[in-house]
């Protein structure tokens, strides 16, 4: 049996505690679809871009713990995957509104697609599964929000 497959599985708790992240994008959308005000509208869409830097920062960070702790070699990759989300959340924030938010979405992407193909192997599957699911659902949200937000004429 590998390592891999010996992986223990990810507790309840951090499971809900994931998903619960997804809540602030939830209420962004909401708040961007059916504010009555412009500024409203505005707001929602900035909190969903910060929100979703905040996170893409994070699945970057948990990469970086891994080297920390001495599971990961420092090598040009595991520094790039720690830290490229960062860099890409601070561009999506420097950008700003549907600009922004779409390069969220590339970040998040292009983030899962180089943990699953470059460091699946690595990390346990539950954990993989959760990531893809929170990645689709991240991404969808925020797609959503870009459409609500240009229908009502938030740039």
């Amino acid at each position: 049996m590998t390592a891999r497959e010996a992986a223990p599985v990810l507790e309840p708790l951090a499971t809900r505690a994931a998903y619960a992240g997804l809540v602030p994008l939830v209420a962004a959308l909401v708040a961007a679809a059916f504010a009555p005000q412009p500024e409203q509208r505005d707001l929602a869409l900035r909190a969903a871009l910060a929100w979703g830097a905040v996170v893409l920062s994070f699945v970057g960070a948990v990469h970086w713990g891994l080297a920390v702790a001495r599971h990961w070699a420092w090598t040009p990759g595991v520094v790039f995957g720690s830290i490229g989300p960062a860099v890409a959340a601070a561009l999506a924030l420097l950008l700003g509104g549907q600009r922004g938010l779409a390069t969220l979405v590339a970040g998040f992407g292009l983030f899962w697609l180089y943990e699953h193909r470059r460091r699946g192997a690595e990390l346990p599957p539950d954990y993989l599964a959760l990531r893809r699911n929170l990645t689709l659902l991240v991404c969808g949200l925020l797609v959503l929000t870009m459409l609500v937000g240009e229908r009502a004429g938030v740039a």
